[in-house]
């Protein structure tokens, strides 16, 4: 499918997200190392990258669900401003209480926005694209994390001053990304149109939801966002930085440019995981991603020199860009149209927690157990994760009126 036969709204939406990953990957390099400065308790540090993921466990379903009711832009344009107004809370703190409550509002508002975008992506292609879709606009929305997070480091070491140190001023400047997305997405006629007229109005209860953890498919692409974020925010966004800087005695900004080729990694095989999938089926792909991430997991444990850090986020970003394209669009496609919102709610509600319980679960691991303690664990779940997805032989798709057809993918 070539780029002119996209929608005008497809453009729109990828400029937002673009704005948002970088304003959100600027911080990617420093921020459990900024935790540490303000509070010296690895916990606390922890619950700094956790808050991002707290206040969301409670609103991804619900707003799933008013989603396929009223459409996705409205919550899209509520979730942008909620995350422009934590950015500037964080750029403001001056304590480590006032930063985690930013990054709880900044969260809040990633999940509306993303949910919904998510979404839209899906309501606007045809499922025989949509995986090279979704991995193509995945891959240049994360062009945003690659530029982000040496940059932010950059700053963070660089500039600022006594009024304003280098930290702080990161965040502004992610407060002004956040904001001209904001004023894109509110006054796009597009995306208010395609949210009208694309989305199937549904009367899809809660219960109903939770029910279709009931079905084997949902419930192991739910277990596999779980694990996927666990680990992503426990490993690769706080105990990996501090292990860089406190073990290895990385510079921020040499930091930032490890986690930028992780970026490359996801880039990359978003783009092709999205194509393959379309032409293999998802299950391979997923299967793949999963043992590509532990593996990583394992060498990284085992490794010490600047390069080889380099090159093993290079190999964690390939595998997480094919779990997470793949993931999502399987989830696509094994609920119909009228619950996608709902199920995508229960996706990242599962998401979420991975990522709340994951940064502390794992900083209390590096602190009491050893640094290489965490990455064994995280190679472990992954291996575990795989085998989950190996056993599926075939998954239910789950009709509109409760019944299943058999899916093979």
């Amino acid at each position: 499918m070539a780029f002119k036969s996209y929608p005008r709204v497809f453009f729109e939406l990828l400029i937002i997200g673009f704005a948002i990953v970088l304003g959100q990957g600027l911080a990617q390099s420093f921020l459990p190392i900024f935790a540490k400065e303000l509070d010296p308790s690895g916990i606390i540090a922890g619950f700094v990258v956790s808050a991002w993921f707290l206040s969301r466990v409670f609103i991804e379903i619900p707003s799933g669900i008013i989603s396929d009711r009223i459409g996705r832009s409205r919550l899209l344009v509520v979730g942008i401003s909620l995350s422009a107004s934590g950015a500037f809370l964080c750029a403001i703190s001056n304590s480590i209480y006032m930063l985690i409550i930013g990054r709880g509002i900044w969260g809040l508002g990633t999940a509306l926005y993303f949910m919904n975008n998510s979404a839209l992506i899906m309501d606007l292609f045809d499922p025989s694209v949509r995986g090279r879709t979704l991995g193509t606009f995945q891959s240049i929305e994360l062009i945003g994390s690659f530029i982000g997070a040496p940059f932010g480091a950059f700053i963070a070491e660089n500039i600022g001053n006594s009024i304003v140190r280098g930290y702080n001023l990161v965040f502004y400047l992610s407060f002004g990304l956040i904001l001209a997305a904001f004023t894109l997405a509110f006054m796009s006629k597009e995306i208010r149109h395609v949210s009208t007229v694309k989305t199937t109005k549904s009367t899809v209860s809660l219960k109903e939801v939770f029910l279709l953890f009931g079905n084997t498919g949902v419930a192991v692409i739910c277990i596999c966002s779980f694990s996927r974020m666990l680990i992503m925010q426990g490993i690769t966004n706080t105990v990996l930085e501090l292990y860089l800087n406190e073990g290895i005695m990385l510079s921020v900004s040499l930091i930032g440019i490890v986690l930028s080729f992780r970026s490359v990694g996801f880039i990359i095989s978003s783009i092709s995981s999205g194509y393959l999938s379309d032409r293999i089926g998802r299950k391979p792909i997923i299967i793949v991603g999963i043992l590509i991430g532990s593996a990583s997991m394992l060498i990284l444990a085992n490794v010490s020199s600047f390069e080889l850090f380099m090159l093993t986020a290079l190999m964690m970003g390939l595998g997480e860009g094919m779990v997470f394209t793949c993931l999502l669009v399987l989830l696509s496609e094994v609920v119909s149209p009228h619950v996608r919102g709902g199920a995508i709610g229960l996706y990242r509600t599962f998401m979420d927690l991975g990522g709340f319980i994951g940064p502390i679960l794992f900083a209390f691991m590096y602190d009491n157990l050893g640094p290489s303690f965490p990455f064994y664990s995280a190679a472990a779940i992954l291996l575990f994760n795989a085998i989950l997805v190996i056993s599926i032989r075939k998954m239910k798709l789950v009709t509109q009126k409760g019944s299943t057809e058999a899916f093979h993918h």
